[in-house]
């Protein structure tokens, strides 16, 4: 069984769309995979079990790159096509069956249920990710055993979703004190290339022994598998975020101008916690330019509730536990 997987560009959208490849997996577990993605998210992918081939897909001029990805797949009958960009590309290739990301999808449902819907699953596996013996292995060198990992994600691809460093660091400080749940574990700060400078301002807190360093260090694959080793998540809304979800390690995800009921990290072992004010009403203000944003949108969000949430979201991974 040949199937064709076109999915996003994004980290966190490709992170979340790995529950269909989790269904395929489980579903026909003698089919053969191409997945065609995004050349920042490729690394999500290379561990999958029923995968063929990674087929990069780099944005060109007038939709060049869809033109690029028909010549490459045309050739042969695919049994399925699942596509969740909506690109023409799905329409113009053989094949025997065809799911389509479109308007009929509900686009109000989470993002990991509206890629269930369009295969019409009425429950889908959780999103999932699998790891090459390469990245596992550099997991394990940038976290060697030892005491329990708290990791943080204290940046996100738009400075509008940060929360204030100088929050991070105090929150780092109260959950692992003395007395505290978390004593005595080890804090890994993560960041994607880039986002060096915030992160830095994070990890230089923390005491040299429980500090770990995973800024800058590997592609998305790498620090999802990194995660993995990690005992519990908590960061801002963005990939990283959504590959702790992936990988089942307990997840808080902090949000501000962006939308929870979209994009909350997906599965009983995650939570969230919001500012006040929504995306919209964070952004309603005169002089607003998403472009040229230079400043947090997050500063209602205060460490007196990320601990609140964090409480709450301990207390019902405790009881799951127990029952």
């Amino acid at each position: 069984m040949k199937i064709l997987f076109i999915t996003s560009s994004r980290i966190g959208d490709a992170v979340l769309s790995t529950g269909l490849l989790n269904y395929i997996e489980k579903t026909w577990p003698e089919a053969r995979v191409s997945i065609a993605c995004g050349t920042l998210t490729t690394s999500l992918f290379e561990g999958y079990p029923l995968l063929e081939r990674i087929i990069p897909i780099k944005k060109q001029k007038h939709n060049a790159h869809w033109l690029k990805l028909w010549k490459q797949t045309v050739p042969q009958r695919w049994d399925m096509v699942i596509d969740l960009r909506n690109s023409i590309v799905s329409r113009l290739i053989p094949a025997n069956q065809r799911f389509i990301m479109g308007p009929h999808i509900n686009k109000m449902a989470h993002k990991a249920e509206q890629n269930a819907s369009i295969m019409n699953l009425e429950r889908m596996p959780l999103p999932k990710l699998w790891f090459t013996k390469a990245q596992m292995e550099r997991a394990e060198a940038l976290i060697p055993s030892g005491a329990p990992v708290l990791a943080i994600g204290p940046t996100a691809n738009w400075i509008g979703k940060t929360w204030p460093a100088e929050r991070f660091v105090a929150l780092i400080d109260d959950i692992t004190r003395p007395g505290h749940p978390m004593e005595g574990w080890r804090v890994a700060v993560f960041a994607a290339p880039g986002e060096e400078e915030a992160a830095r301002a994070v990890l230089s807190t923390i005491p040299p022994g429980r500090a770990l360093d995973i800024i800058a260090k590997t592609d998305p694959g790498t620090a999802a598998a990194t995660i993995a080793r990690c005992a519990f998540y908590i960061g801002n809304d963005s990939g990283l975020m959504h590959c702790a979800a992936a990988v089942h390690v307990p997840t808080l995800g902090l949000f501000g101008p962006s939308w929870p009921h979209l994009y909350a990290p997906y599965g009983k072992h995650c939570g969230f916690v919001s500012t006040p004010k929504n995306f919209d009403q964070l952004t309603d203000y005169e002089g607003y330019d998403a472009k040229t944003l230079d400043r947090t949108l997050m500063e209602g969000l205060s460490v007196e509730m990320v601990i609140t949430e964090l409480e709450t979201l301990c207390n019902r991974l405790k009881s799951a536990q127990n029952a």
